[in-house]
């Protein structure tokens, strides 16, 4: 079934209105579920990470998996051989056309530049979301997305689990005990991509596979001939689709800095990215694609937190920042290839991945703190289950730990240093401008001052009949 968008609007305006009479499933903060019954969710994108997340949520034991949707049947193979009484179904717009009234929840796991229009879509219909990291493809749609869970009053948590451990609880702690003094900069690298990037789009076409339903795979992006090994994984290298390792691990390395120091816009960000040589004389320009390796520089305003402006550090592909002299011999920088280094006046705080093992520098320094703030059950494992109770509660009754008021700016935050990454690469002539420019950040505007190239990128055009739509 191709609903028409026109149509799929409608419907789900419709169901948006038709919500608030019915007494079964109360997705907004007004009404009562009572304890005995489960949360009714739908699973967008249930290959790989999808069917993890799901395995999750209905783990916590308060949910049904009624419905799965995926536009790749071998990707989604699994999960329905997990879930047999769910029903499949391969367009997502069908799926919520004719289910809406049935469903309480969503988790979205699909490419990045479908997560917007999809989480739209069920928050509109009064849905609670999950939505894997990161929650939006542009800055517009993070904007948008942040907005719409307060409008439509739903519990919404992105797949950032680490926000669920004890690190950035820990950390917090720490710092407002004073042992760090006033954090200025904060650090954060990964070894990611660990997929293709800075290459060109292949020019030749391959058949596509008979269980894929390209068209549908593309979404909101502009219309491709199919090329092999794009799907399931290598689509985060392309702009049209991922975000790169920013995209990747952003979330879960930004998430101490932005829960500890309360950050929330940018206001002017930098970046320098690694070249590709297609011989030894000739460097190669792909900007369709995410370069091998980038260092972005983004500052953020002085928050209720902090004495000062933050100087925030990006780096991946395996660049690194130099070893703090507090790093005894032997000892790992982060977890080898991924870290978190918070610098204060006072002291020193290196985390791993997901906030894991936090650790004031010297790591011969003790420290014991009072407990503030409330821990996790299972820690990140409980991220799924503590977004199953927070709906079945409902809106603004329980806490979760990444719900869209900072998940949204989080979000914004990599992909703003995203937008001079890109910038990076914009050849004008023969000179590349955007590589010795600091973008200056209009936040209530939503818009680069100093270099509009790369404003084309805050909102991009979207595919004909694919568009968000969204007003503030």
């Amino acid at each position: 079934m191709n609903t028409s968008r026109r149509k799929f609007i409608k419907n789900t305006s419709t169901a948006a209105a038709a919500f608030t009479i019915v007494p079964r499933h109360v997705l907004g903060g007004s009404g009562f579920v009572a304890p005995s019954e489960k949360l009714i969710v739908a699973g967008i994108g249930v290959g790989g990470m999808g069917d993890a997340d799901l395995q999750r949520i209905h783990g916590s034991g308060k949910a049904e998996i009624a419905y799965l949707c995926d536009v790749d049947d071998r990707r989604a193979a699994a999960s329905v051989k997990r879930f047999p009484q769910a029903k499949y179904y391969k367009d997502f717009r069908e799926m919520l056309d004719k289910e809406h009234r049935h469903i309480d929840a969503v988790s979205i796991s699909t490419p990045d530049h479908n997560h917007a229009i999809q989480a739209l879509a069920a928050m509109q219909l009064g849905k609670h979301v999950y939505v894997q990291k990161p929650i939006a493809h542009d800055v517009w749609e993070a904007r948008i997305l942040t907005d719409a869970a307060k409008r439509y009053k739903v519990v919404t948590q992105m797949g950032n689990q680490g926000a669920s451990n004890d690190g950035p609880r820990q950390v917090r702690e720490w710092y407002e005990a004073g042992l760090l003094g006033d954090v200025h900069t904060v650090y954060c690298w990964t070894d990611r991509p660990v997929w293709p990037q800075g290459i060109a789009w292949p020019s030749q076409a391959a058949s596509v596979p008979a269980e894929l339903d390209w068209d549908l795979w593309l979404g909101t992006a502009p219309y491709r001939d199919y090329v092999d090994k794009l799907v399931p994984f290598n689509w985060r290298g392309w702009w049209d689709y991922g975000t790169g390792a920013l995209g990747d691990m952003g979330c879960h390395l930004l998430e101490v800095p932005f829960s500890v120091l309360g950050l929330q816009y940018v206001q002017d960000v930098h970046a320098s990215v690694g070249s590709v040589y297609v011989d030894e004389f000739r460097r190669g320009d792909f900007p369709e694609s995410c370069p091998p390796s980038s260092h972005a520089t983004m500052t953020f305003p002085k928050t209720e937190r902090t004495q000062g402006p933050v100087t925030l550090h990006w780096m991946d592909g395996g660049i690194q920042p130099s070893l703090p002299d507090e790093l005894e011999a032997g000892e790992l920088f982060g977890d080898g290839g991924n870290g978190i280094l918070l610098v204060g006046t006072m002291g020193k705080v290196l985390a791993d991945t997901y906030g894991g093992k936090a650790r004031l520098l010297p790591t011969s320094r003790q420290a014991s703190v009072p407990q503030k703030y409330a821990r996790v059950e299972g820690q990140a494992r409980g991220h799924w289950a503590q977004w199953v109770d927070a709906c079945l509660a409902g809106y603004g009754r329980k806490e979760v730990s990444s719900p869209f008021e900072i998940a949204g700016p989080l979000t914004e935050a990599l992909l703003m240093a995203n937008l001079a990454i890109r910038g990076a690469a914009l050849r004008v002539g023969n000179q590349y401008p955007g590589r010795s420019l600091k973008l200056l950040w209009d936040n209530s505007a939503m818009r680069v001052t100093n270099f509009d190239l790369v404003n084309q990128f805050v909102k991009r055009e979207y595919r004909s009949g694919w568009e968000v739509n969204y007003t503030f």
